[in-house]
């Protein structure tokens, strides 16, 4: 028989185990324009862009930052975890960056007589991200200069005329500039007619990308007598002491594009008339 001592003398703890069951938040798909509130600080913002296990927010002033997928988010004030969409199969027709219908299939052309120059290695990097695909079908190439200031000598190297067209794409070809003047000049000169020289209002084509893609409201206004990229990273915060750093400034702006819609209008219309007429049957 136990007596009443033996009944209580054991652990009654012994062999239990406590388990912590973690709360399971819902998931929630990160799509472009969800409204999320981070838990821990209460930043605001609404989901514009997904890239390598990343997301980024817009606050309702412009500001961008970025952030982890996972835990840690509220939407309409319920904990959830941010997951990346996952991506359907669309029957509707691909579209490229340029916003043209894709063709499948079709190899590319070979290059045609015809070319488009730019000023710079950013505006050759620019075009072809976005028009890199219509490029290659249409069997057209995009050389870059060092500047404009010999376009006229480029001009009459390449020897444009029927058949061989060239179309030239200039940075701040506005009244009164250096670069409208020697557009001006081209046009007048022997080759005019099978040469067409178009042009944008912008100091740099880093301005062609609208200032909203890198979380800014407005592109800075760089003084006069400082070289402008250099000023633009100083502007901004970004290291702009060694070229390199004004290449990664660069790349880094380049990932901000992924098509047209990134571009502001005035670069839009200019390239594809430049593809136009390199393109357009020989006379």
């Amino acid at each position: 028989m136990t007596s009443p001592e033996d009944r209580y003398s054991g652990d009654v703890l012994a062999g239990f185990t406590h388990r912590h069951v973690p709360t399971v938040h819902p998931t929630v798909p990160a799509e472009r324009g969800l409204v999320v509130e981070l838990a821990e600080s209460g930043f605001v913002g609404a989901v514009v862009r997904l890239a390598s296990g990343l997301v980024e927010l817009e606050d309702r002033h412009g500001k961008i930052r970025t952030f982890p997928l996972g835990g840690g988010y509220l939407v309409d004030g319920a904990p959830v975890r941010l997951v990346a969409p996952v991506a359907v199969a669309s029957t509707a027709p691909r579209r490229t960056a340029s916003g043209s219908l894709a063709v499948r299939d079709v190899a590319a052309r070979v290059a045609l007589p015809s070319r488009i120059f730019v000023e710079g290695r950013h505006d050759a990097e620019l075009v072809e991200k976005v028009w890199g695909d219509d490029l290659r079908i249409e069997g057209v190439v995009v050389e870059y200069l060092e500047g404009v200031d010999d376009l006229e000598q480029l001009v009459r190297d390449f020897g444009p005329g029927p058949g061989r067209r060239l179309g030239v794409l200039v940075d701040h070809l506005v009244p009164g500039s250096k670069e409208t003047r020697i557009a001006d000049a081209v046009a007048r000169g022997p080759f005019g007619a099978h040469v067409l020289v178009v042009g944008h209002p912008y100091i740099d084509v880093w301005q062609a990308v609208k200032p909203g893609r890198l979380g800014l409201r407005d592109w800075p206004v760089i003084p006069r007598g400082i070289e402008w990229k250099h000023g633009i990273c100083e502007a901004l915060g970004w290291p702009h002491e060694e070229q390199a750093d004004i290449a990664r400034a660069w790349q880094h702006i380049l990932s901000r594009v992924g098509s047209f819609a990134d571009l502001e209008p005035a670069l839009l219309g200019r390239v594809e008339q430049l593809i136009d007429f390199v393109t357009a049957p020989a006379e």
